[in-house]
């Protein structure tokens, strides 16, 4: 009887710490993880979660990286002010859920998870006797996975824009003065609240931006020396100033990233066109440093010069060669865009062409922190071009560090540097 006793009790214990082990409990919020990916006007993803959700045609998508073949049981958490129904999918199975005020926290099911990789789970409203359908906080995930990946412990903004990617181009051992870059964003890459930046610098960049459906930007700008996040508070001795500017160039100043000199010419860049990139960085002799960028028109056949700014108290050549893609309206998260970065050069202070064939891929702090890991960066044997890539919870990262070659072309880019001061 004692011994029958004795394995029961172990058995229990073992049965109890197996159920312990396995288990776990995952709180994931839509104010850091949720897009309204269809009738953006109907539904808000807040601080406090899906709210002003009022029409039935909106979509709510939350997206939850899942790194092995299991069964999850989900839960929602919410409440709502009358009775509302609405429809909860996964995979391919979808539940319908009637609730009352308050609902707090509810079963929805169990679903399975078939091999690693994103997935959404998708709300969508049914039938509501109030003016919304509720607000709804987070959904509970019970699982065994131990690396289950969504933003948590992070800032909502940053998590919501997804990861910026970059490559950093290996510059030969001399004194470099210009270096040109050439872009080409494909057509399914091409993604509202992206910017394509081409030629970046020790101290900033100049790249193409997709601002909204009705404005593309040609963007150049500089950081002062002064170190701030308020333009405002740089000194009128620290200033980035304008030497020249081109043809519909507008000039301003720029914040929250550092601060400094901004110029953009507002140009309906298409894609799968490609279009050339062309930086100087030169000191002035006097103690300050002349950065000039020109854009080479595609559609006009013609080079644009954007702006000519003078950094002071600065006395630098081109360093730190560059290029990234970043997405910097937090609701287009959830869509990948795609740049390709072809044919880089340098020239050096003596006048000598270098080509760049090698680049190394980095990230920003979303992807260092866990939270995202659609991001990626390669080279196009194809093409001979480096491309980078993120956002849209694709699966299949680039680890940090990577290193890419192309071919060489072996063909000096043909500038115009005679006619570049009639520009």
């Amino acid at each position: 009887m004692k011994r029958n006793l004795s394995v029961f009790l172990v058995f229990t214990f073992l049965s109890i710490g197996f159920i312990f082990a396995q288990d776990k409990v995952y709180e994931v919020k839509l104010s850091g993880n949720a897009y309204v990916t269809s009738c953006p006007t109907g539904a808000a993803i807040t601080a406090n979660g899906l709210e002003k959700w009022t029409d039935s045609h909106s979509i709510i998508q939350t997206y939850i990286y899942f790194s092995k073949p299991q069964t999850i049981k989900l839960f929602i958490k919410g409440n709502a002010k009358g009775r509302s129904s609405f429809r909860i999918s996964f995979q391919n199975k979808k539940v319908k859920l009637e609730v009352n005020e308050n609902f707090g926290e509810i079963p929805v099911g169990k679903f399975k998870v078939n091999q690693p990789g994103y997935y959404s789970v998708t709300l969508q409203g049914l039938r509501k006797t109030d003016d919304e359908f509720g607000r709804i906080v987070s959904f509970i995930i019970q699982t065994n996975d131990e690396q289950l990946v969504y933003v948590h412990d992070f800032s909502d903004y940053w998590g919501r824009r997804g990861p910026s990617v970059h490559l950093n181009y290996s510059l030969p051992n001399d004194t470099i003065e210009w270096f040109y870059n050439e872009v080409t964003v494909p057509q399914h890459g091409e993604i509202v609240g992206s910017y394509y930046m081409a030629n970046g610098f020790g101290e900033g960049y100049f790249g193409m931006q997709y601002n909204s459906e009705k404005e593309r930007r040609i963007l150049f700008s500089v950081w002062s020396p002064f170190d701030t996040q308020n333009p405002e508070s740089i000194p009128d001795s620290l200033k980035i100033k304008v030497l020249r500017k081109g043809e519909g160039v507008h000039i301003g100043e720029f914040g929250n990233e550092g601060a400094g000199g901004q110029s953009f010419l507002r140009y309906h860049w298409k894609a799968n066109n490609t279009y050339k990139f062309l930086t100087q960085v030169k000191p002035d002799g006097k103690g300050n440093t002349v950065y000039t960028s020109y854009f080479f028109a595609t559609d006009e056949n013609r080079w644009r010069l954007i702006a000519s700014f003078l950094r002071p108290q600065t006395h630098v050549y081109y360093s730190h060669a560059h290029s990234f893609l970043e997405n910097f309206i937090p609701e287009q998260g959830y869509r990948t865009r795609q740049v390709f970065f072809g044919n880089q050069w340098c020239r050096s202070k003596a006048g000598k062409w270098i080509e760049v064939t090698g680049s190394k891929f980095s990230y920003d702090a979303t992807a260092k922190a866990g939270v995202r890991l659609d991001y990626g960066g390669g080279y196009d044997e194809n093409s001979n071009r480096f491309y980078l890539k993120n956002g849209g919870f694709f699966f299949g990262s680039t680890p940090f560090g990577s290193m890419f070659h192309r071919r060489e072309e072996k063909m000096p880019p043909a500038i115009p540097f005679n006619e570049f001061d009639a520009l």
